[in-house]
């Protein structure tokens, strides 16, 4: 004997939502802006790297520019002066070394803000340009 019991699955979704009446979202816009978004975070994070490897390069160069200043400092022990000159000189050196210290600090965080704000920028844009996408595809989507 044949099963009479129909399957509860067997639904036609087409005639129970052929009576509302609303336009679907344009998908290519949608999958349009997802790439717009990929892209602004692919650049937010170049933007990013550039920034650190700028910032790893002057490191690199302070770094070698403080043992020059060093080595400088060492050659000037070795050579024979009064205690007074000496003490002069270091006294000297002691300020150069911090004056080059707060400005090299500054320099520092200043190419790290830099690097900070360019890929912030790029995300604030990005965000702003989505919300006026997510405003347009609800303006088209409201029945008129």
């Amino acid at each position: 004997m044949a099963d009479a019991r129909q399957n509860p699955f067997d639904i036609d979704v087409t005639k129970i939502f052929s009576d509302f009446r609303f336009r679907p979202f344009d998908l290519e816009a949608v999958w349009s802006a997802q790439r717009r978004n990929i892209e602004a975070l692919s650049q937010a994070n170049q933007a990013a790297v550039e920034g650190v490897n700028t910032l790893a390069r002057r490191q690199m160069e302070l770094t070698r520019e403080t043992f020059e200043g060093f080595s400088a400092l060492m050659r000037d022990l070795t050579q024979p002066v009064s205690a007074e000159d000496r003490m002069a000189k270091n006294a000297d050196y002691a300020k150069q070394m911090l004056d080059k210290g707060v400005t090299h600090g500054r320099e520092i965080a200043t190419i790290a803000a830099k690097a900070g704000t360019d890929a912030a920028e790029i995300l604030q844009k990005r965000a702003t340009e989505s919300l006026d996408e997510m405003r347009n595809f609800a303006s088209q989507q409201t029945p008129r």
